[in-house]
């Protein structure tokens, strides 16, 4: 209940995840482990190759995590786990549906007598569920472990491709947008095994992006449009990170170099020479060190640490270098109970857009400095085989957050730096295995439910009322319930309740006028629901989602689909 995922576009095309009230941007993306956080903009931060039946499962780690994630966690990271494979397989997927939807994967693993090699491959389709909200994605993912005596290294490659209408993703006066995308990536992984474990990475992505505020083929373009918009960013890093367990508990210590540039037709400095469509650059380095060591007790588990950062690009001032503590305290109560409690620092440096972008109403600011924020934590948890809970409640302040603020003198958006932000909130989630409690002849598999509770203080909120793009826009409410069951034997559904209300207004887009309103975000709820056949090596499955046909926005102008019925089956063959 605590994660807020604001859709642009269905079905992967894009979307944007908030943790505890922090923007996009605030949220570190790690495809296992791997840092793939867009510098560009947390809008392409998603663009990684994976499909959903690659997932085996994805870590969220909420409020600051620099400790954790590095730098950027400013408040949380997402770390997408893939299916690591252990004897050679083949997996086949196919579905269709509503709105022309067509979607096919396959992956395959092969097993040596010292390796696993695994390759992953999906193309999904739409012919869109309003006008210009088509979509094509293609997904390509190599993997490969190979394991000597107690080490390991792993390797992974891929491409995600993205062509899709961008129908008001930006701004709703030109409902013609379309993005053409595309992310590359590689990296290498070690890990040692013996009470001194080395964990050396090296990675490396780039992210192409073409914008077209006029779709291709557009009729009654204006003259003052004359070209789309070219971006290129470019990421490579290395780190080492080192552990070494002792009687005194786990030490963790190591460092990473991470370089972000950026060629662009918009976003930059000028260059002296133009190379192809790009003629405005820029590039900055970012050097962290760490360390931390856990104690473990009896029954308490401490854990005490920091990372020092420095980036280049605020070689200048004061604020290039940087030290963010973190301490994590655990006390087990018994075998099913623990409290904890937490605090920890963290920063974040602006996006290149953040800085430059300058189109339509929005004007970004080179001026703009770090955020910083710092966070604490208190909670409870509770584990045994039946129930799993958790109880938390928190507070975050954060300075010099970046936002894009309306000006009514000029009606432009305009990145800036606000003074302070408190976030308060509280939240409590829990899990039921029905058989293990009930037992396996009943119906009833499992039930899920959760709610998060967030409310902010400002000074500027509280005495402009502005219209915020994004930091004043945080989920206020947000409570949601899942519910597995057997129909017949094989046979079963899942359905899935959301209800939430946002604060925040944004600007209605009134198309007969031409004109935009001041308007409240709206408290909703959907519905989906799933049903799954399995037989053997094949399932069969219809996903019917937002049943009621729920009008809603996630984010400003862009609605959201009403109800899509999609249906499909995989094979599976081991």
């Amino acid at each position: 209940a605590g994660v807020d995922i604001l859709q642009r576009g269905p079905h992967g095309v894009q979307a944007d995840i908030s943790l505890r009230g922090g923007s996009f941007d605030q949220a570190a993306i790690l495809l296992n482990g791997v840092n793939l956080t867009n510098p560009q903009t947390g809008h392409y931060s998603f663009d990684i190759p994976i499909n959903l039946s690659d997932i085996e499962r994805i870590e969220i780690v909420q409020g600051p995590s620099s400790l954790i994630f590095g730098a950027g966690a400013f408040s949380g990271g997402v770390n997408i786990i893939t299916k690591k494979d252990t004897h050679s397989n083949a997996f086949f997927k196919t579905e269709g549906g509503m709105h022309g939807l067509f979607g096919a994967e396959a992956r395959g693993a092969y097993k040596t007598a010292n390796s696993v090699h695994r390759l992953s491959a999906g193309y999904k389709h739409s012919g869109g569920y309003i006008k210009n909200s088509d979509y094509d994605i293609v997904n390509l993912l190599w993997q490969s472990r190979y394991n000597f005596d107690n080490s390991t290294i792993d390797v992974q490659a891929g491409v995600n491709d993205k062509k899709y209408g961008a129908n008001t993703f930006y701004t709703a006066a030109y409902p013609q947008q379309y993005d053409d995308t595309r992310g590359v990536f590689a990296s290498v992984k070690g890990e040692t095994g013996g009470k001194l474990k080395f964990i050396p990475q090296l990675y490396w992505s780039r992210h192409y992006d073409v914008y077209h505020l006029f779709r291709p083929g557009t009729t009654d373009i204006p003259s003052w449009y004359t070209t789309p918009n070219y971006h290129r960013s470019d990421v490579y890093g290395l780190n080492l990170n080192m552990q070494y367990a002792s009687d005194l508990g786990i030490t963790s210590f190591g460092g990473e170099f991470r370089n972000e540039g950026i060629l662009s037709s918009n976003l930059g400095r000028l260059m002296r020479q133009k190379s192809g469509n790009y003629d405005k650059w820029d590039n900055r380095s970012n050097i962290s060190f760490f360390v931390e060591h856990n104690f473990v007790f009896d029954k308490l588990t401490l854990s005490v640490g920091g990372l020092y950062n420095y980036n280049t690009a605020l070689a200048d001032t004061l604020k290039a270098n940087g030290f963010y503590p973190a301490i994590n305290v655990s006390y087990r109560t018994n075998d099913a109970v623990s409290l904890y409690a937490s605090w920890s620092k963290s920063t974040r440096m602006p996006t290149f857009t953040d800085l430059y972008y300058k189109a339509g109403k929005h004007r970004g600011f080179a001026g703009l400095t770090p955020e910083y924020s710092q966070s604490v934590e208190i909670g409870w948890r509770y584990k045994n085989s039946v129930l799993t809970a958790n109880l938390n409640v928190f507070y975050t302040k954060g300075d010099n957050l970046i936002d894009w603020i309306l000006n009514p003198l000029d009606g432009f958006y305009h990145a800036q730096n606000l003074a302070s932000l408190g976030t308060y909130g509280a939240g409590w989630d829990a899990t039921v295995n029905m058989h293990q409690w009930l037992g396996e002849q009943q119906p009833l598999q499992s039930i899920q439910i959760g709610y998060q509770y967030m409310s902010q203080k400002s000074d500027e909120a509280r005495q402009n009322n502005p219209v915020s793009a994004y930091v004043f826009n945080y989920l206020r409410h947000k409570f949601t319930v899942g519910v597995q069951h057997r129909i017949v034997k094989n046979l079963s559904l899942s359905w899935n309740l959301r209800w939430q209300d946002r604060a925040g207004n944004y600007l209605k887009y009134i198309t007969e006028i031409k004109e935009e309103q001041p308007t409240a975000y709206q408290p909703f709820g959907l519905v989906d629901v799933k049903a799954n056949y399995a037989l053997h090596n094949i399932n069969i499955f219809v996903n019917a989602n937002n049943i009621f046909n729920t009008t809603h926005v996630d984010f400003g102008n862009i609605p959201q689909p009403g109800f899509w019925l999609t249906g499909g089956m995989s094979y599976t063959l081991r």
